[in-house]
Order: C-alpha cells, then structure tokens, then sequence
C-alpha cells in the first residue's frame, strides 16, 4: 500500500471503527477463553463446562441474530452512527454485569444481552467506512478495519493470563463505554444523508424478501462465511477438550488457542483484502483462502502428536485460513443499496456468527455416535460443501457504484 493511498483512508472514520471494532473482538471472544475458568469457579464439572459452555456460547450467538436484525435495521432508518451508539452502550453495561454472575443461567442471559449489543458494531463500522471512501479505496479501508480489529482478541488473550475472570468484563465493559466517547466525534455518512428525509422505504425487511433475486442474493452472501465461525467454533474454541483427543503433548489453554487464532485472521484479513484489491476480485480471494482453510483443517484434525507450541502455531495458520472475514464483511456492503445496505451489512456476519448454534448443536448430536473428531469433520464437510455452491453464483463487486436504491 503505497504513502498517498493510507493517507486518504486513514480517515477519522477509518481510525474509530478500526478501534470500535477491536473493542468489539475483545469483549466477542471473552466468553471463548474464559468459559473453562469462569465456569469451573462456578462449581461446574468437566462434563458440564463443555455441554453449559456450549449453551451459554449459543445463547450469545442467538444475541448476535436478534441484535444484527435490530441494530441493521436501526442503521438504515436512523442512520450508522445511531445503531453504533445504542450497540455500544449495550454490550458495555452487558460486559460489566457478567463480572457478576453466580450461575450458569443468569451468565446465559447476560451473553445474550452482550451479543445483541455487540451484533452492531461490525456491520455499522463496514457500512460507514464503505460509504465514505471512494470505490477504489474502501476495500483498503476496511482492510485496516479488520486487520486491526481482530487484534483486540490477543489483547484479550494477553489480560486473560494476567487479570481474574470477573475483571476481564469489567475492562471489557469499560473499554466499550471509552470507545462511546470517540465514536460522537464521527460524522454521518454523505451517502446515507442524501437518502435520510427521502420519502423511501429504508431497514424494510419486508423489502429485503420482497422478490426472488433479492433473497437469493442475501443468502448466497451470507451462506460464504460459513467455514469462518466453524473453524472458531469447533477447533478453537473446543481446544482444550480436542488437543486432549489429538494427543498434543500439554494442556491446551483456550485463552492461547483464541488469542493465537485471532492473531491469524487479522493477519489473513490484512491478506485477503489486500490480495482482493491487487487481483481487483473479491470472489478470486475468498476462494482462495477457503481452500487454504480446508487444507489447514485437514492437518489439524488428522495429525496427532503435536507439541503445544505446534498446536498453537497450527490455530494461529487456521486463522490465516479463515482471515477473508474483511472480504466477506465488505461483499456482502457491496451488494445492496443505500437502504438496505446496513441492514444487510449488519445482519450478515451475525447470521454467521449465529450459525454457530446449528453447527455446535449438530456437532453434539453426532459426537455420540461419531466422537469429537469425525463429528467435527462430517459439520465442517457440510459448512464447506453449501458455502463453495453460494461462492459460486456470487456477484464480483470490486469497484461497484454503492450510489444506489433497492426498489
């Protein structure tokens, strides 16, 4: 990237959803790496802190359904700078509050309340920074967005060796209510003030299934980043219960595995963008790093007897695999227009990141019969199976006009 370029996309916009979003990784992969301490201090067994965590995972995930179809819709009537308040504020008094559970249900509801609130963040940030810079530039810039982002889990890794559970909500709460502050200083989107008074419909779900084409182009942008949440989901996040089963020679700590695994993808989000704009394709890219992925799995779940310094090199490459998020996250922008655009821009990586419950629930279902490996294998089978047929009728949107209506 040459001088002159980040100069134009380092925008204050730029820079605060670059932040915004790192806020929103921390407190997003709080749970993963603190579900085995947090839980075995709240006197679970082994057996439930697997079979609870899996619920209370679930029950964030549902929180990111509900709250992409809220904050998107909230984006596209009211404007991006309001969804991205009202999220903000809510995962923050959410992360606050999970400093004190005492059971397992209660610490339930309070994932789904911070998954509603941290549903807007993502998508309202993509949208802004889309909206604001030029055709040619917007893939750069939520690029760095991403990249940065991301790195808000090894932040997280690092303070989740050092700082008790309970204090690790409570940073995360009040990094969220710092980044509120910063985020009054961002101006509105030009684009969406051109349309905001315009008698039109905007954040209309109804218009959004409205025809044919539409709902199939919504799902084959969504059903692209399956493999992303799987390989968080089963690998990562189950990697203290799995590197026991792989034979890794030492105890797997979850907050290493996520941290060292989100390291990866904003590496690979760094890739993958940049790789989108040299190739000028969106398409091009996320096929690429979707077979990097599934070669990276098949030696994760078919190699036994790594150490534990391979094990977590292993998760950092699987994050590389799975680091064409910022591409997918832009695509799906790319694809509708002005009012519909953060709805859609919002809903979908929260789709995904909800679609961890099917995957979690199917992968529990089989494991009886299958084990943890081969159950694993046959739901990542599927996710990459649906998400290479969507990649295929997927429209190529590098450098496409987003001055546009849905009618």
């Amino acid at each position: 990237m040459r001088s002159e370029t980040l100069k134009r996309i380092l925008t204050p916009t730029v820079i605060v959803s670059a932040f915004g979003y790192f806020v929103d990784i921390f407190d997003l992969v709080l749970f993963s790496m603190l579900r085995v301490p947090s839980l075995k201090d709240l006197g679970l067994t082994p057996e439930e802190i697997l079979t609870k965590g899996v619920w209370i995972l679930n029950a964030q995930m549902a929180g990111f359904f509900v709250g992409g179809i809220l904050f998107g819709i909230i984006g596209d009537k009211f404007g991006r700078k309001q969804a991205l308040f009202g999220s903000i504020f809510l995962y923050s008094i959410a992360n606050i509050l999970n400093a004190f559970v005492w059971e397992p249900y209660f610490y339930m509801i309070i994932r789904f309340l911070a998954g509603l609130g941290l549903a807007g963040e993502l998508g309202g940030a993509i949208t802004l920074v889309s909206e604001t810079l030029s055709k040619e530039d917007r893939g750069w810039g939520t690029t760095v967005v991403a990249s940065f982002g991301i790195s808000g889990a090894i932040f997280a890794g690092i303070f989740a060796e050092i700082l008790h559970w309970r204090m690790m909500y409570v940073l995360g709460g009040l990094l969220g209510l710092v980044l509120l502050f910063f985020r009054i200083k961002v101006y509105e989107s030009a684009i969406f003030e051109k349309v905001r008074t315009k008698d039109i419909r905007k954040g209309d779900l109804i218009l959004l299934f409205s025809s044919s084409e539409r709902i199939f182009r919504f799902f084959k942008v969504i059903l692209v980043g399956l493999p992303i949440w799987y390989s968080v989901a089963i690998p990562i996040v189950l990697s203290p219960e799995m590197g026991k089963i792989l034979q890794v020679k030492g105890e797997v700590q979850a907050s290493i595995a996520v941290a060292v695994n989100y390291a990866g993808i904003a590496f690979g989000d760094f890739l993958s963008g940049s790789l989108s704009q040299i190739l000028k394709s969106r398409k091009k890219s996320i096929m690429i790093f979707m077979l990097f992925l599934i070669v990276m799995l098949g030696i994760y779940y078919f190699v036994r007897g790594l150490s534990l310094l391979q094990f977590y090199i292993l998760a950092f490459i699987l994050g590389i695999g799975a680091g064409y998020w910022v591409v997918f996250i832009t695509t799906a922008a790319e694809h509708f227009g002005t009012n519909l655009r953060a709805t859609v821009a919002t809903i979908t990586p929260n789709f995904i990141r909800f679609s961890v419950v099917p995957i979690t629930s199917s992968f529990l279902a089989l494991k009886p019969n299958f084990g943890m490996v081969w159950s694993a294998v046959i739901v990542g089978a599927g996710c990459f199976i649906i998400s290479i047929l969507s990649w295929i009728f997927l429209e190529e949107t590098y450098g496409k006009d987003l001055d546009f209506l849905e009618t």
